[in-house]
């Protein structure tokens, strides 16, 4: 089932597969995480994870704020806009607990969500948690990109650039993390294009600096993960935006973790859905 919600006050796309427990999944793809992540993107095509959770449990996937066909608002976004949203889901398909399932930047908003709602969390997966000094310097690098071009150009031209390419935020930072919007939306474009420059490069700059903060795995502090009591398996990434260190940082902070101690080459369509299965059936 495809489906949408006014969640925050923003539409929210979402498809919900599969029967059983519910289990809500946070998409991969940076500010591009959309639902269809989980089958085109990166190691989760080649796993083919969703469709063998769907099989023991109802999933609940999701276009994040700003990317796929959700809306947006232009604001500080913030690790906590993003557990809003998935709240604000779950409570309008009146689900009270599920487990959660983060991808990728997925990990982060997962985690951000089982600290400030650990009644609404029966479990955490943290797929290749995105983190490490090199994702934070790509993330200021994209930003900062962005916020010379709206210097330079003004917002109006950052509205004539997402009409002229396809490009993502990840792909090109001039056309900025509300590209997807501006391009759906011509109401949310016009305004963008009136917004205030100096304004803008305020909220824009805290925005980065707040959100991607330290060189490991950003959205919650390592203190609440400390004192989180909800089991979680941690499966590592092995690149320059899925650092191994920022797994092995999740797993040491969070005190009832598995981590699955294997090769990203050895993580595969027989042996990553079956992980993942086993240690949701062992809690």
């Amino acid at each position: 089932m495809m489906g949408t919600a006014v969640v925050d006050g923003i539409e929210t796309r979402f498809s919900v597969t599969g029967t059983g427990p519910p289990l809500l999944l946070f998409s991969p793809g940076g500010f591009n995480a959309t639902l269809d992540n989980w089958s085109t993107h990166g190691i989760y095509r080649r796993i083919g994870l969703l469709p063998r959770l769907a099989e023991r449990y109802t999933c609940i996937a999701f276009d994040r704020r700003e990317a796929g066909l959700s809306g947006g608002r232009v604001e500080r976004v913030s690790w906590d806009s993003y557990t809003r949203q998935a709240v604000g889901l779950l409570d309008h398909l009146a689900v009270d607990r599920a487990h959660l399932v983060g991808g990728c930047v997925g990990c982060s908003s997962a985690a951000a969500l089982a600290v400030a709602r650990p009644d609404r969390v029966a479990t955490l997966v943290l797929y290749s948690p995105a983190g490490g000094p090199a994702y934070r310097m790509r993330q200021h690098a994209r930003f900062t990109r962005h916020l010379a071009f709206v210097e330079e150009h003004g917002p109006g031209a950052v509205v004539d650039l997402a009409a002229s390419t396809t490009a993502t935020f990840s792909d090109d930072g001039r056309v900025g993390p509300w590209v997807t919007v501006i391009r759906r939306d011509a109401a949310f474009a016009d305004a963008y294009r009136k917004t205030d420059p100096a304004g803008y490069a305020v909220l824009v700059t805290g925005m980065a600096r707040l959100m991607f903060d330290r060189d490991t795995v950003p959205g919650a502090e390592p203190e609440d993960l400390m004192r989180l009591d909800v089991p979680a398996l941690v499966v590592p990434g092995q690149d320059s935006s899925h650092a191994t260190s920022a797994a092995r940082y999740l797993a040491e902070c969070l005190p009832r973790s598995s981590y699955w101690d294997v090769a990203v080459a050895a993580q595969t369509a027989d042996t990553a859905p079956a992980r993942v299965l086993d240690f949701l059936a062992s809690v």
